[in-house]
């Protein structure tokens, strides 16, 4: 996602350089892609921002269950030893 933001924010400078440097005014078509693009780069800054969240979350989630599988093994162990003390 970074390597498309990176990838947009660099055609949008490249869409406004070429404007810039063909005339010293901007046409309104390339104002509108401009803006266009902008409107692009916002909507994919947020989905990225929501797909981090996301991840975020998925880690603790698995961080949580990596946890209890520590304490179940932990658990696991000590009945085993106890019941090799008893001769089972």
């Amino acid at each position: 996602m970074k390597h498309l933001i990176n990838k947009t924010l660099v055609a949008i400078l490249i869409a406004g350089a070429i404007g810039f440097t063909a005339c010293n005014s901007v046409s309104e078509e390339q104002m509108a892609e401009l803006e266009a693009l902008r409107s692009e780069v916002k909507a994919l800054e947020k989905e990225v921002d929501g797909l981090k969240a996301e991840k975020a979350a998925i880690e603790k989630e698995i961080a949580e269950k990596n946890s209890k599988l520590d304490q179940c093994n932990r658990e696991k162990a000590e009945v085993k030893k106890n019941l090799e003390k008893i001769g089972l």
